[in-house]
Parts: C-alpha cells; structure tokens; sequence
C-alpha cells in the first residue's frame, strides 16, 4: 500500500468503528423499547379486564334498578 492510502484506511476504520458503536446503541435502545412496549401491552390488556368486569358490573346494577322501578310501578 501507499503511504497516501494509509490515512483513507485509518479514517475507514474509525469510522467503521463509529458506526458500530451507533448499531449497538441503536439496538440497545430497541431493547428497551420492546420491553417497555411489553410492559405496556400488558397494563392495557389488565386495564381492558378491568373496564369489563366493572361494564359488567354497572349492566348488573342498572338491569337490577330497572327491575326494582318496574316493581314499584306495579305495586
């Protein structure tokens, strides 16, 4: 190799280095974010039992009112 070849090569390879260095971050950063999104999923899939069970809960409750109304109409 040439001596005028020596500096493209070094400058390459630290920039191949760099760009290296920015890959694991960046994948390290994605990581993160598939457990975090995880973690997510998860409180939304508890919050939606929630919500079902107290929908279920207040139909209870109205089906109840409307029957309790409909008996003291009767009476």
């Amino acid at each position: 190799m040439s001596d005028t070849s020596d500096p493209i090569i070094l400058a390459l390879v630290a920039e191949n280095a760099e760009l290296r260095l920015q890959l694991a971050e960046t994948q390290e950063q994605c990581i993160e974010m598939a457990v975090d999104a995880g973690e997510l999923h998860a409180e939304i899939e508890a919050l939606r039992a929630q919500l079902a069970a107290a929908e279920r809960e207040r139909n209870t409750w109205r089906a109840e009112a409307g029957r309790a109304a409909a008996r003291r109409s009767a009476a």
